[in-house]
């Protein structure tokens, strides 16, 4: 159990930065499909709780140290384009796939949606992509992902 558990820590922080590192981090090390699947979304709703409960906290105290820089105007049109196609529960369907969770929290925190709905729509993504991520590269990993990736699995 504790090997199992000594296993999950890189896989759950690897998730937090971005997603897709937690099925693939999981089959990696050998985890259990199940692990693997809880693993990652845990460690993207650890994220999408932290920013969305202590965003103002972080922006001012940590990077409000950091000079300021100029805004990227092309990728802020993109975000804005984004949000205004498809709203909240298109940006948590669209974080684990296109964004990062912070990058997805920090869209929806800044539109102003109520955090409770933040916190829902980012769950429920995290639950689906999480489960349709991890079958896919348990199941068809053998055949698709590098050797280096693939744990020796004894016989």
């Amino acid at each position: 159990m504790w090997q199992e558990i000594l296993r999950a820590i890189p896989v759950y922080l690897s998730s937090m930065l971005k997603f897709i590192f937690g099925p693939l981090g999981g089959y990696g090390v050998g985890l259990h499909l199940i692990t693997t699947i809880l693993t990652t979304v845990s460690g993207m709703m650890t994220v999408v709780c932290l920013f969305t409960f202590f965003g103002d906290w972080i922006r001012t105290r940590v990077f409000g140290k950091f000079k300021k820089r100029k805004i990227n105007l092309k990728r802020a049109e993109r975000l804005e384009k984004i949000w205004r196609q498809y709203g909240l529960i298109g940006v948590a369907l669209l974080t684990p796939i296109l964004l990062t969770p912070i990058g997805g929290t920090l869209l929806a925190v800044s539109s102003g949606s109520p955090r409770d709905k933040i916190i829902y729509y980012m769950f429920v993504s995290a639950s689906f992509w999480s489960v349709v991520f991890s079958m896919a590269i348990y199941f068809f990993g053998d055949e698709v992902l590098p050797e280096f990736l693939i744990p020796k699995r004894r016989l």
